[in-house]
């Protein structure tokens, strides 16, 4: 299988930025990087009314994201504790200009 892309949203960077203990954010970066080989491990779920989204679980923190098979892309919408994550997910797009990520 070839590798994925991996984009992040401008708001999903932000989510990053905001993890302030230095372990669960390095335990976030490590399944976002593997999503590069892999865009749908085992115990990712498919979101209901996303287009295509996906989240997947670190810790008490959802990594949300899409995949775009046709472009080997896998783009990171949102991260956030799992309480807040999807709270107004479904009223927009992704928005912004995204960047390559880089751990």
């Amino acid at each position: 299988m070839a590798a994925y892309d991996l984009l992040i949203s401008p708001s999903a960077a932000k989510d990053l930025d905001r993890i302030s203990r230095a372990s669960d954010r390095r335990a976030v970066v490590r399944k976002i990087t593997a999503l590069a080989t892999e865009p749908r491990p085992g115990g990712c779920r498919k979101l209901a009314g996303g287009d295509g989204w996906y989240r997947i679980r670190q810790g008490r923190y959802r990594i949300v994201y899409s995949v775009e098979d046709a472009r080997l892309v896998v783009l990171v919408i949102r991260i956030g504790d799992r309480k807040e994550v999807y709270r107004g997910l479904g009223d927009s797009s992704p928005g912004g200009r995204s960047r390559p990520f880089e751990p």
